[in-house]
């Protein structure tokens, strides 16, 4: 589990303290610069998708979250020091990442899908507001730097072409925008314990363009310990070799095509 959660906090979170150079500017961005974080891809986006915020003057500093900033199990709205917010329909995103040209946040859990407004503030300086949509779902699986889909085998070593999956393991995915859970997240929670997907039925793992049978998915929900973030349990089968295709399908809505990771017959 440390090599995933190392790779899933470079991609969520960014770096530590960093003094930011250069004039302090008005926050800029536009509907086009806010992406799903795994994908990298604009659109809509589903209550508790973690996503990115790129423009110019979003922040004076580079700053990710750290552990004491999360009290009570509750995600910071503020990372402390920054003076950075983001509203989505005038609710407080929370945040996990920011910098002058980066805001990495969670679009709130409680939000319903629909038309919504998105807009900064840098010390009570307003960026523009900008209009953005929810989904019921807007799923995408987290990229190493190959560009394989980041997978743990379940005594949470990574999956790569250095140590590929063996066929008929279980591996462990990880995405953002799955949709609602049961019991639902509340507002800026922190998952203590494993939450199923609440359109669990209309949930299928496609495993180079084939749906897999329900019961090779072990469990897939909101991931526990952290925001926003969720994971697949997903038993490989006995006969898949080669780099194979992972795509999800979330009532309807795939994730981006052409993710893989690697799987070596036994």
């Amino acid at each position: 589990m440390k090599a995933a959660c190392a790779l899933l906090a470079a991609a969520q979170f960014g770096s530590a303290w960093a003094e930011s150079a250069g004039p302090r500017l008005a926050p800029s961005y536009s509907p086009a610069s806010i992406v799903n974080s795994a994908s990298s891809l604009t659109g809509g986006f589903a209550p508790n998708t973690i996503v990115s915020l790129y423009g110019s003057g979003l922040a004076f500093i580079t700053k990710a979250i750290s552990a004491d900033e999360i009290r009570s199990g509750i995600l910071p709205t503020v990372l402390t020091g920054t003076g950075v917010s983001v509203l989505v329909n005038r609710l407080p995103a929370h945040i996990l990442f920011v910098s002058p040209g980066q805001v990495n946040l969670i679009v709130p859990s409680t939000l319903a899908p629909g038309p919504a407004e998105l807009y900064l503030t840098l010390d009570g300086r307003a960026g523009p507001v900008i209009p953005v949509r929810l989904e019921t779902a807007s799923p995408a699986l987290y990229l190493q730097a190959t560009g394989m889909a980041v997978a743990t085998r379940a005594d949470g070593s990574l999956v790569n072409r250095e140590s590929p999956a063996r066929a008929g393991d279980w591996v462990i995915l990880y995405a953002t925008g799955l949709g609602e859970t049961t019991p639902r997240m509340k507002y800026g929670e922190v998952a203590r314990e494993p939450a199923r997907l609440a359109l669990a039925d209309q949930f299928r793992v496609l495993v180079s363009g084939v749906a897999v049978p329900a019961e090779s998915i072990g469990y897939a929900g909101i991931a526990p310990g952290f925001g926003g973030l969720y994971q697949i349990n997903l038993l490989l089968d006995g006969n898949a070799s080669g780099d194979v295709e992972i795509r999800l399908d979330a009532g309807g809505v795939l994730s981006p095509e052409g993710v893989r990771i690697p799987v070596q017959i036994r």
